[in-house]
């Protein structure tokens, strides 16, 4: 597809996104984490999307911006309630292109490897990096790669199976590049609709390195939203029974002590980067705990 661009997934999915991804297990968890790391700052989610984390962060105390390329899925969200409220810029991420800085910029649900080239996650680390507070976090979620899971370079698998409707993922896998094309079929009675996906995965060193490029450092790596450690355990390695699906949720901040030394926070020379650990709330929890997953964008 050779008009794909940053718009693209989110113009020709957003009727069905909500329907199609209506989120994670451990919502409660992501919402918790993401306010205790946002602190009393405001908060800048990359691919915002039809609003299902930035929503209910909002409902807990925190100031959330978004960006998204898609006018189509902020329609989406313009139509919640809350969501007239959000401000938002249209255009692509990778550039981070708003004003101000924030404590908390993230992205979730694998949205940064929709950044289909090495360039653009790069430019994006550096982008974010100069839009952070004093102090200030720059978090992404995405899934650990596992080329295992295509044969011959492809791979199809059904996602859903209703009595009406069946939904397919197809995909192409080029590892030169770390680029995966597919596309979502959904086939019922009515005929059959498509959704394009495309993506640049990254492995975790080559993220950390993003990182140091853009003055930043690893502050600490998560295999879920409990604050659990990443451990190799969770590394595919080649074994298609292995723990594939599991994401990566990395913290990375900006150090103005010493750019070399990967220290987890915006900090002054005499001060030291001190670790969220697993975040228990502060003081936003009575404004709505939510056990229904409200995904991603």
């Amino acid at each position: 597809m050779n008009d794909y661009g940053p718009a693209t997934y989110g113009d020709r999915i957003a009727e069905i996104y909500d329907q199609f991804h209506p989120g994670a297990g451990d919502a409660t968890a992501q919402l918790r984490a993401l306010a205790a790391l946002a602190g009393r700052g405001d908060a800048l989610e990359l691919g915002i999307g039809t609003g299902r984390v930035a929503l209910p962060l909002a409902e807990r105390g925190v100031a959330v911006h978004g960006v998204d390329a898609s006018e189509a899925m902020i329609d989406k969200l313009r139509a919640k309630p809350g969501g007239a409220s959000i401000p938002v810029t249209i255009g692509d991420f990778a550039e981070v292109p708003v004003d101000g800085t924030f404590a908390l910029i993230f992205a979730v649900f694998n949205t940064f490897f929709a950044l289909t080239t090495q360039d653009a996650q790069v430019r994006c680390f550096r982008r974010a990096a100069e839009h952070l507070a004093d102090g200030g976090v720059f978090l992404i979620e995405v899934f650990v790669p596992d080329p295992a899971r295509f044969v011959r370079g492809q791979s199809v698998g059904v996602t859903n199976l209703e009595s009406e409707r069946v939904t397919l993922d197809v995909a192409r896998h080029d590892p030169l590049h770390q680029r995966v094309d597919s596309r979502h079929l959904v086939l019922s009675e009515s005929g059959i609709r498509t959704y394009p996906v495309q993506l640049r995965y990254a492995w975790p060193a080559e993220l950390d390195l993003m990182a140091r490029l853009a003055g930043l450092r690893l502050r600490e790596r998560w295999s879920n939203w409990t604050g659990a450690p990443f451990t190799a355990g969770l590394l595919p390695l080649g074994d298609p029974t292995a723990a594939a699906a599991e994401r990566a949720v990395t913290l990375a901040n900006i150090s103005l002590a010493a750019l070399n030394t990967f220290l987890a926070a915006r900090s002054r020379p005499d001060a030291s980067a001190p670790s969220p650990g697993i975040p228990t709330g502060d003081g936003r929890d009575g404004a709505g705990t939510s056990d229904e997953p409200p995904g991603s964008g």
